[in-house]
């Protein structure tokens, strides 16, 4: 399995509602590419507190790097990301990604 790690560092405009508005599509993305597992979204309650501005995160399990691929050249993926680099601050800047094999 892989799981794709996504922090985002929104700007401070961008509205709850549209935060979460991106998350259903991504969600939505489950159903148009197979290989794709749990999803998790939403905003940090590290009590740390060392988020450093990437208030903001998901997560997606796929069962092997293909089904990554897949999703990463899929044109809702693309339009979805499109959407989050519009919305954060620096652009892409403001996007960490880190995928990980994770054992089973």
């Amino acid at each position: 399995m892989i799981r794709h790690i996504v922090l985002i560092k929104f700007q401070p405009d961008v509205a709850e509602e549209l935060i979460e508005s991106l998350f259903q599509e991504l969600r939505s993305i489950r159903d148009q590419v197979s290989g794709i597992g749990e999803i998790v979204s939403g905003r940090s309650e590290s009590p740390e507190q060392i988020e450093r501005g990437y208030m903001h995160g998901f997560t997606v399990d796929f069962e092997s790097w293909e089904a990554l691929d897949a999703y990463q050249t899929h044109p809702d993926h693309k339009a979805l990301g499109a959407k989050l680099v519009a919305n954060t601050i620096g652009g892409i800047d403001g996007i960490l990604v880190l995928d990980i094999p994770v054992s089973a």
